[in-house]
């Protein structure tokens, strides 16, 4: 061969080398537009309001749907509790009596929300039966306060046997339960603070909340994100708490904050700056998106139906508008 020949031959070696890294770079870059594209083009999850919100019209079951059909959304989550809407020793009776009630209106019962902390909460079984023959997989667990005479580690455990015995029956039952993350009360956003002297709760710190939950099967036991509270609790440093938790992320809680005012109407506070609906978009987020109303949504004695139902549409298109840029 000669030298001509060699420097030809290597030259249409590197040539087509070139080519093929070119084409599969290529591949790749198309292969990730094509991810952005897609999870950009993600459909909107249901959007649910938590019921808690119609005890203070004293609304029934047939105003509840009406109200959250007017409003645009998809359904509730319904307050099983003491002090709920429905009485969980109510439960039997009254779920399915609400649930048909909504679908009247074209609406359904999503999620509940309940006080459960141990399988001998009382009418727990009841609870999470009646909500599974509903079609309902997911319910919020109730709070665990912190108790500032307890050393942290003997609450940790204490918590994680109770959640061991829920893990087994709700296996069982086929639901999951689920662990908020909690700020304290009256803590500033971004500010640290001592969970255990301020009120809190258990599982408030996203640290605490990992401990507790990471050895669970999230089918289980899983988490209900609410970035609002960890805005609060971590500030800016929510996002590094996100990606060690988002493995057990099943719901997500959607309330707005703000530095001087804690929690505000949605679209007026720090939520809507951050990246939290293109993190959820990346995980194919099909859940759906809970809406928390805990501030002032009408002045004193102008809190009536028609108020009501304009805060929940502007929610609603906040939310919307979010996903959509997200």
């Amino acid at each position: 061969m000669t030298n001509d020949t060699r420097l030809n031959r290597r030259r249409f070696l590197m040539a087509a080398g070139g080519t093929a890294a070119a084409i599969g770079a290529s591949g790749i870059l198309d292969g990730q537009r094509s991810f952005a594209s897609s999870a950009a083009q993600l459909p909107l999850p249901p959007v649910a309001i938590f019921s808690k919100l119609y005890q203070e019209l004293k609304l029934d079951f047939e105003q509840s749907g009406a109200v959250t059909a007017e409003a645009g959304l998809d359904g509730i989550d319904c307050a099983v509790r003491a002090g709920g809407e429905i009485l969980p020793e109510q439960a039997v009776e009254m779920m399915p009596k609400y649930a048909e009630a909504l679908e009247k209106h074209g609406v359904k019962m999503l999620l509940l929300t309940t006080g459960i902390v141990g399988v001998d909460s009382p009418s727990a079984r009841d609870v999470l039966v009646t909500g599974n023959k509903l079609g309902i997989r997911y319910y919020r667990l109730g709070f665990w306060p912190n108790r500032p005479d307890s050393p942290a580690e003997k609450q940790t455990a204490e918590t994680k046997a109770r959640l061991k015995e829920l893990a087994a029956m709700n296996r069982e039952l086929g639901v999951c339960g689920l662990f908020e993350n909690h700020s304290a009360t009256g803590t500033k956003v971004g500010a640290k603070s001592d969970l255990r002297k301020a009120g809190g709760y258990v599982g408030g710190d996203l640290n605490e909340l990992y401990d507790l939950v990471h050895d669970f099967n999230p089918d289980q036991i899983a988490i209900a994100f609410d970035l609002g509270h960890a805005i609060v609790e971590h500030g800016d440093d929510w996002h590094k708490h996100f990606e060690r938790l988002k493995d057990h992320i099943r719901i997500v809680y959607i309330k707005d904050v703000k530095q001087s005012a804690r929690f505000v109407p949605l679209g007026e506070g720090e939520f809507g700056r951050t990246d939290f609906f293109t993190l959820l978009k990346g995980m194919n987020y099909r859940e759906p998106l809970c809406i928390h109303i805990e501030y002032p949504w009408a002045p004193a004695g102008k809190k009536t139906r028609a108020a009501m139902v304009e805060t929940l549409k502007n929610s609603r298109r906040v939310v919307g508008d979010w996903w959509q840029r997200a």
